[in-house]
């Protein structure tokens, strides 16, 4: 379902994608993310790579959030670029969704569907989430 955006909501995508536009590399940059604490303030992220290891840009904004000194993570977003350098909100990736609710289990991600934005759960990302057979801890 489709969902219309407040102001609010706009200015995490803003955030996100002001972030990217600026600091855009092919090579070491492709994602950035901006995720709202309950405070309502803001922390930015961005995706890191190297030929052998890849860092995604919500793992670095929760981080940010979490230095920050928030607790509750309420919302985030992710975008890359198209071609014509205009930003688009992107899905997390796999480990994102098995990451993200474990930092923070309460939040909303805006998603991507068919070129509409919308709100989803961490539930609504990984209906089934990894679970171990037993802890080896």
């Amino acid at each position: 379902m489709t969902s219309p955006l407040n102001d609010t909501d706009h200015r995490l995508v803003d955030a996100a994608s002001e972030l990217l536009v600026r600091t855009h590399d092919a090579d070491l940059h492709r994602v950035a993310a901006a995720a709202r604490g309950a405070s309502g303030q803001i922390y930015l992220g961005l995706s890191l790579r190297s030929p052998r290891v890849s860092v995604c840009a919500e793992s670095t904004a929760l981080a940010n959030a979490r230095i920050g000194g928030e607790q509750d993570i309420e919302a985030m977003v992710a975008v890359g670029l198209r071609e014509d350098g205009t930003t688009v909100i992107l899905n997390p990736c796999g480990v994102c969704r098995e990451l993200v609710p474990a930092i923070a289990p309460g939040i909303r991600t805006l998603a991507d569907d068919g070129g509409h934005p919308v709100w989803v759960t961490a539930a609504d990302l990984l209906p089934m989430p990894w679970v171990r057979a037993r802890s080896y801890d």
